[in-house]
């Protein structure tokens, strides 16, 4: 019983780790958690995602990815041409003078927010490089029967942190009822965005 639970803990704490850093991903499942729009379809989705990355690396999909040629390089060029994209879009949000309502409102579509979502999750090469092959180093020294207890405790970490992520943003409601929380949101979130751009670019050059 204390094998199972430090392997279940040990799921949990190595994903909790790696997801709970601000990301894109972060940013855009609490940007629709605070325009309530499409919560629970995106958590999960971000949470189902996590799921097969994570299955994926423990089954030994990361020491398969390090021998494909030039899919470093590629991830990385994808995924900077759609963070950049995603950036220069709220830059342009908060240069407006109109402010997102907290609640409701026509806002994206459910399709649209899946693909925003799909983006931000599959177009991020440190999934591949991090998550897949990082939780596939890690599972290879586990016993393989316990190996399912391992994803176990992974997606409870995801389960809990999308889920209070989108649906815990409400609460921040009031805050976000001013236009300019909104700009000032939009700002960093354009920040981030184009500096992961920038810093999958450099690396990118460096692939090259």
């Amino acid at each position: 019983m204390t094998e199972i639970l430090s392997t279940f803990a040990n799921g949990f704490a190595i994903t909790a780790a790696l997801i709970m850093a601000i990301g894109a991903q972060n940013m855009f499942v609490l940007r629709q958690g605070l325009q309530r729009e499409h919560v629970g379809p995106i958590v999960l989705f971000c949470v189902v995602s996590d799921g097969l990355l994570i299955s994926a690396g423990v089954a030994g999909m990361g020491a398969a990815l390090e021998l494909v040629p030039g899919l470093s390089l590629f991830l990385s060029l994808g995924g900077a041409c759609f963070l950049g994209w995603y950036g220069a879009v709220a830059f342009r949000r908060a240069a407006t003078s109109s402010s997102m309502q907290v609640a409701g409102g026509a806002g994206k579509t459910l399709a649209a927010a899946l693909a925003g979502a799909a983006g931000f999750t599959f177009l991020n090469p440190h999934v591949y490089l991090d998550t897949v092959l990082l939780m596939g180093a890690v599972s290879s020294t586990i016993a393989e029967q316990l190996r399912p207890v391992f994803v176990a405790g992974a997606l409870t970490a995801s389960i809990i942190w999308f889920t209070a992520l989108g649906f815990g943003a409400r609460f921040l409601s009031p805050l976000f009822a001013r236009p300019a929380a909104w700009k000032v949101l939009d700002a960093l979130v354009g920040t981030m965005m184009v500096a992961m751009a920038v810093g999958l670019l450099v690396h990118a050059f460096d692939l090259a």
